[in-house]
């Protein structure tokens, strides 16, 4: 690792970490992203329709919503979601027919046994959606099974510190039944020796794609946010692994962070789609320029899965809307005939709820509960 001499006190290392925020993993000299780049995805991702609420929990049972993950499977979508109960974390289903109108399903990963590590908190991502920007947004197989990376704690709350990753998979993701535990799970914690400073209290969200050309040394690449001691700070990082099961972490530090105030901030809820050669990164930001303010989403573009360039202009989305006014964060976004879909968790006048804004307008509907 590069040796920093650094000059100006805080500014100095203010300066070295921005460069670590870029160069962190890095298997080779990276390929700059230009700005006409950079324009032209945010051109082809921009939502700025706003068609609201999708799936609206129900507040008087303490009901709370995240985190929507859509994909196809079947003749049909289906949206895994986040319910919270007041206690902790559950993941559950939901499907449609249109993208728009959604019907619950049910819970098809709980919280662990009493006394086990993710007995408070089960919360998956479905792993390994096509990555292809104008493909079929289906869920690949690996050794004949499906599979989902989840935060587990054993600790109850929202959130609550520490938590660490699981492994899980299922023969069929449109069923409403429970996936199956990998029972050496976690494999990723903040305690394990080799964490990095940015995660060593808690790890939060995955995203896993494979990458056949094996660029980085593994077939498969998972992006997280996670959470350092002291003050609360999230970055972006990465593990790789050849098997779904053992991961190993992927460079000295995070690969996306906030550069504008290093101090504070969340860069989190990474989701990465590939357009053409460009690899883009959907992700949500909040506190990076003061210690308030509302959460929204944002994205970065890279050419090696590696080096990320951070786009800073215009959000994709951003609170507007009497039901989103609090916060419009953490992103799904998938393109389907013409139109970019872009799910959110929105935070407002109907408690934590699942959002929806597009690249174009879309037929009303009645929205499902």
């Amino acid at each position: 690792m590069a040796r920093w001499r650094l000059r100006g006190g805080r500014r100095g290392w203010a300066a070295a970490w921005v460069a670590l925020c870029l160069v962190a993993g890095a298997a080779e000299s990276p390929v700059a992203v230009t700005d006409a780049e950079m324009q032209a995805v945010y051109d082809e991702v921009k939502t700025p329709c706003k068609y609201g609420v999708v799936l609206a929990p129900d507040k008087s049972k303490g009901e709370m919503f995240d985190n929507p993950m859509v994909f196809r499977h079947g003749d049909a979508w289906y949206m895994m979601f986040i319910r919270f109960d007041g206690k902790g974390y559950e993941t559950h289903l939901a499907k449609s027919d249109d993208l728009l109108a959604w019907k619950r399903l049910g819970c098809i990963f709980r919280r662990g046994a009493k006394g086990t590590w993710d007995s408070a908190q089960a919360d998956g991502w479905p792993a390994l959606v096509d990555m292809d920007w104008n493909g079929s947004n289906r869920l690949n197989t690996f050794n004949g099974k499906y599979w989902m990376m989840y935060l587990g704690g054993s600790a109850e709350g929202y959130e609550t510190d520490p938590l660490s990753t699981g492994v899980a998979w299922t023969d069929d993701p449109s069923a409403v039944r429970e996936w199956t535990r990998y029972a050496d799970n976690p494999v990723l914690s903040p305690l394990d020796a080799d964490a990095r400073p940015f995660e060593r209290k808690t790890i939060y969200k995955h995203y896993t794609v494979e990458d056949p050309s094996r660029r980085l040394g593994a077939r498969f690449v998972n992006y997280y946010n996670a959470k350092q001691q002291g003050e609360w700070t999230e970055r972006i990082g990465m593990a790789v692994s050849d098997d779904m099961l053992h991961w190993r972490r992927y460079g000295d530090g995070p690969v996306v962070c906030n550069t504008g105030a290093l101090d504070h901030g969340i860069c989190g809820d990474p989701m990465v789609r590939k357009l053409g050669d460009l690899y883009v990164m959907f992700y949500f930001g909040f506190r990076w320029e003061n210690k308030g303010g509302t959460a929204f989403d944002t994205f970065a573009v890279s050419k090696d899965l590696v080096n990320w360039r951070p786009w800073r202009g215009a959000k994709l989305v951003e609170a507007s809307e009497p039901w989103d006014r609090q916060h419009a964060h953490k992103p799904w976004v998938i393109k389907h005939d013409g139109v970019v879909y872009h799910y959110y968790c929105a935070v407002g006048d109907q408690g934590r709820a699942l959002a929806l804004a597009t690249s174009k307008p879309v037929a009303s509907v009645k929205r499902i509960p």
